[in-house]
């Protein structure tokens, strides 16, 4: 099976404990830019934007896709890369007309931000074989509660040319099993792995860039009780909930993954 594929084939791929890159000048001011939210920015120290774009391999002039943009924390990193470095940022959105917050309409500092839709009925990401790099953060939990994450790891393969990079970010369960559907929100690495390679990609290195040994993943409302979620309650907000536990955790635990199409 393809799981067992992924054991066998553990020494062949790269772990990396920290990164060891030379640094992109045009990516760390990207990341330093004035422009960014200062929210976005404060998350900085649990998300690494600079250690993990670099470690999944963003170059200059790439063609970057990214899935589910939200409110824009890469979007305000990778748009303005793209921009300075001859490439293209397309933001994959769920719905047609969905867009990203008004900010990124100037073009001075983004670039032309280009648009494609997502979903569970969606076709095509793009021409096949257009994108070099796919990027998604901490999305595939809500594939599989949707019932499309195959379909999700089939429109990046499509869309990516060959020998194109899949950057996966994902809360992750382990040591913890799984829960059904991940319904907690942390998925297991070999879960992840096997997907991927079922649509015909190649798993190429793993980080512990976005790791974190604080985190229990024993939560009362799943992930979602952590920052910068911070639930708490099943429904709306409990103002007697007590927050210190998780603030003091932070945000998850995280795989990081480098996937490669062959």
């Amino acid at each position: 099976m393809t799981v067992s594929r992924s054991l066998f084939a553990a020494a062949a791929i790269v772990c990396m404990a920290a990164p060891t890159f030379a640094a992109d000048s045009k990516l760390t001011a990207a990341v330093a830019a004035h422009t960014r939210s200062s929210e976005n920015s404060a998350r900085d120290g649990a998300r690494h934007p600079v250690d993990s774009l670099e470690f999944w391999g963003l170059k200059p002039g790439m063609t970057v896709i990214e899935i589910s943009p939200g409110g824009g924390y890469w979007s305000e990193i990778l748009a303005p890369y793209a921009k300075a470095t001859g490439g293209h940022y397309i933001a994959a959105t769920g719905k047609p007309d969905a867009r990203l917050p008004a900010k990124f309409s100037d073009a001075a500092v983004y670039g032309p931000i280009h648009y494609t839709v997502f979903s569970k009925s969606s076709g095509a990401l793009a021409a096949p074989g257009s994108a070099d790099l796919v990027l998604t953060a901490r999305n595939v939990h809500n594939w599989m509660a949707d019932g499309f994450a195959d379909k999700a790891f089939a429109d990046f393969h499509a869309a990516l040319k060959p020998g194109g990079i899949l950057a996966l970010e994902e809360h992750r369960a382990d040591p913890k099993a799984m829960l059904p559907g991940a319904s907690n929100g942390y998925v297991s690495t070999a879960h992840v792995i096997a997907m991927a390679e079922k649509a015909g990609f190649r798993l190429e290195a793993k980080s512990e860039i976005n790791a974190n040994p604080k985190d229990t993943k024993d939560h009362p409302f799943g992930v979602w009780t952590l920052p910068p979620s911070r639930q708490s309650a099943a429904s709306g907000e409990n103002p007697k909930f007590d927050h210190a536990k998780y603030d003091a955790i932070g945000e998850s635990d995280r795989m990081t993954l480098r996937f490669r199409k062959p």
